[in-house]
């Protein structure tokens, strides 16, 4: 391997937070990026979840914005850690939205447990190296913490438990809602305005081919075609393999720096990012 693993000689129980932000500001800050798109995309075919998104009007007529609160909140927690002030800011904010609705125990630990199993499978899957035990304990470690501030009750406390938990749960979980589905045309829609206009089409269809196919079962979405489904994910390798003959990075990627954020050239208070 070409490059260092930056955590290796650190604690997962007392250094977490730093860990997780080794992982995704210098190792796999694009990976992180599209594992927690697709995280957060994924819960959509939970219908509690994808109605409540959908009747509050926003995540299909302001999509843009939602996407970008949501990863701008998520990104101060990381950046400055859960215990800083900014980080507690974020997580009150957060709480308070979530507050103003009647979301159950089960939705939101099911949500969290997205975040800490939906990365982990990306990497292993796509990423120029496989995660450490160290990363997989910090990982969980930090969404534990998450989940106490946020009020979660009765969490997994190992990694196997939350992919028991994602998995039992979506096939408990997962079927076709009309309003889910409004939820999910929308948030492809907005992925694909990342891109050029005339790749627009065929990102759409690579999004598509890489979901689980009990996710796109959920959404009905039609099944694409055997070849673009291996060339979707061999795509997503072969990008794996040459990030790993490049030289580390050596500055960190914020979330505040990232192109996909649009909705606040100017800067952003966290008290008003959200609904």
């Amino acid at each position: 391997m070409s490059r260092r693993i930056r955590s290796a000689d650190l604690d997962p129980e007392a250094d977490y937070e730093q860990i997780v932000r080794l992982f995704g500001q210098y190792d796999f800050p694009w990976d992180l990026e599209q594992a927690l798109s697709f995280a957060l995309f994924r819960t959509y075919a939970v219908p509690s979840i994808g109605r409540l998104l959908y009747d509050t009007g926003q995540f299909t007529t302001d999509t843009q914005r939602r996407h970008d609160d949501t990863a701008l909140l998520l990104g101060e927690m990381v950046e400055q850690g859960l215990e800083s002030d900014p980080g507690r800011a974020a997580v009150r904010r957060m709480n308070q939205m979530h507050g103003r609705y009647d979301i159950s125990n089960d939705d939101l630990r099911y949500v969290l447990a997205t975040f800490v199993v939906m990365p982990n499978r990306w990497i292993n899957r796509y990423g120029w190296r496989r995660t450490t035990p160290v990363e997989d304990a910090a990982g969980v470690a930090y969404y534990l913490r998450l989940g106490r501030l946020m009020g979660i009750r009765d969490l997994p406390q190992d990694l196997a438990g939350f992919e028991r938990l994602l998995d039992d749960y979506e096939a408990e979980h997962f079927v076709f809602d009309p309003k889910s589905r409004a939820v999910a045309d929308a948030t492809l829609a907005l992925l694909t305005t990342f891109y050029p206009r005339p790749l627009r089409p065929a990102v759409r269809r690579f999004s598509v081919a890489i979901m689980d196919p009990h996710l796109r079962s959920a959404f009905g979405y039609d099944h694409p075609p055997a070849w673009l489904e291996r060339a979707s994910h061999g795509a997503l390798r072969l990008r794996g393999r040459v990030v790993r003959l490049m030289p580390e990075r050596r500055t960190p990627r914020s979330v505040r720096d990232s192109r996909r954020i649009r909705s606040y050239p100017g800067g952003f208070l966290i008290e008003n990012l959200g609904t």
